[in-house]
């Protein structure tokens, strides 16, 4: 599937993991995290510049020390995979974002209430996708064969995306959630950022509990598609772990970032389908043709980029004549 080398030295993945809490960390204390305020356009733009940036720059350093360590060749092989890897996990992150928007308006988040769910979303899914990335390396590396089902997973998975693109799901009758508000003591309204309260000595919990459930929950569920997806670019843990968690850690800053003009991009949800038809046939066909990852690369890319530039286009407003 790639090259035989596997990189992720225990010093490698232990530097990685530190930065990642760090960074956290710097979100959660130092930049206003721990407070509740509508996230603006500018902000966002600005963190997500930050993110994209230190994921290309990892990358770059990445380069120099497998170069020194290991020669051009892996290292040259391991930044393509992780820029590769990269790109589509961030490409199906918007499906999330399209999500968030839809649970946060059935639920009348108030926007300066929204960033702390999120926060504790992305902390969750990293916790998620370590433990979804480790099981499908360990599961790639005893059974080859999983690839062929990690494949067919995602052709099938983009061929619905495709048949019920224009579907928008009724969390009103989701029966998760049902069950959940049956089985729990809810108060009426959104008491702060509080996820419950304690009232008469009985806790109850908030609506903002309940979005919070719901936002794992869709974690889950997009780690199941972006787990097998990353494993056609490469099966080395570390390559798949880093890709990921970078992609991760940027969403929340794109969330707020497209949030307002989402309407905009409404077609992107083909292209995210059709990456998905793309790379599961690549994990099927990789026995038989092996797609180079530089080409994965363009072809993403220019699946990506031509949705989006034809949702603007659908979606520009007309000129009006003087």
């Amino acid at each position: 599937m790639d090259a035989v080398v596997h990189i992720g030295e225990p010093w490698m993945w232990a530097a990685f993991v530190g930065f990642v809490l760090v960074m956290l960390a710097v979100d959660l204390f130092l930049v206003g995290g721990n407070k509740a305020h509508k996230v603006g356009f500018k902000e966002a733009a600005a963190w997500s510049v930050v993110w994209v940036s230190l994921a290309l720059l990892f990358n770059v350093g990445l380069w120099w020390y497998l170069k020194g360590a290991y020669g051009s060749e892996v290292a040259d092989a391991k930044a393509m995979e992780f820029l590769t890897g990269y790109l589509i996990e961030k490409s199906l992150a918007v499906d999330n974002i399209f999500v968030f928007l839809m649970i946060f308006g059935f639920f009348a988040v108030p926007a300066e209430y929204q960033r702390r769910v999120l926060i504790y979303g992305v902390i969750g899914a990293i916790v998620m996708r370590a433990v979804m990335i480790l099981a499908g390396a360990w599961l790639v590396q005893e059974f080859h064969w999983i690839l062929y089902v990690f494949g067919a997973f995602l052709v099938v998975t983009g061929i619905k995306m495709l048949m019920f693109a224009e579907v928008e799901p009724d969390l009103a009758k989701n029966p998760m959630l049902n069950w959940i508000k049956r089985h729990m003591r809810l108060t009426p309204d959104y008491r702060g950022e509080k996820f419950w309260v304690r009232e008469n000595g009985v806790r109850l919990f908030t609506p903002l509990f309940l979005v919070l459930i719901m936002i794992e929950l869709s974690d889950v569920i997009f780690a199941v598609d972006s787990i097998p997806a990353i494993f056609a670019i490469t099966t080395d843990p570390f390559i798949v772990f880093t890709s990921n968690i970078f992609a991760i850690l940027g969403l929340r800053a794109m969330y707020f970032m497209l949030a307002g003009m989402a309407d905009r991009f409404h077609l992107l949800k083909y292209g995210l389908a059709m990456v998905l038809v793309f790379v599961g046939t690549k994990m099927l066909i990789v026995d038989f043709y092996k797609i180079p990852v530089g080409l994965s690369l363009g072809i993403v890319g220019l699946i990506i980029a031509s949705f989006m530039f034809a949702s603007l286009w659908v979606t520009r407003k007309p000129v009006v004549p003087d």
